[in-house]
């Protein structure tokens, strides 16, 4: 289970940060994603991370803007969402993946939380 926080209403230029703790699986068996849909738009990973080695996916729409990282400790995912632009607006949702190179490939599913962003 994948359960997901911190979404929200912000003005463009605006920060957030996304947080996804996972219960009954073993969170470092997997990879972790942030996937997004805007409305009539198809959903689309954003950043993942490779809890075996470190690696990280970001799509070039929020290089530079998002940061993914992680607290195994916590079993939790955060996404640090900078300099936020209206078009960042989507329902977020966290995934467990099996790999980065294979992320649309997804295991466990979180239930989104809503960013908006006004301009």
């Amino acid at each position: 289970q994948l359960q997901a926080s911190g979404g929200g209403l912000v003005q463009a230029g605006g920060s957030l940060r996304l947080s996804c703790t996972a219960s009954g699986f073993t969170f470092g068996d997997y990879a972790i994603g942030w996937f997004r849909q805007a409305p009539g738009k198809e959903r689309e990973a954003v950043p993942c991370f490779s809890n075996s080695d470190g690696s990280t996916y970001y799509a070039d729409s929020v290089k530079g803007r998002f940061t993914i990282s992680t607290d195994n400790a916590k079993n939790t995912v955060y996404l640090q969402m900078n300099n936020l632009k209206p078009e960042d607006t989507a329902i977020y949702y966290c995934a467990a993946v099996f790999t980065i190179a294979t992320r649309n490939d997804v295991k466990y599913w979180g239930q989104g939380t809503q960013v908006t962003v006004s301009s």
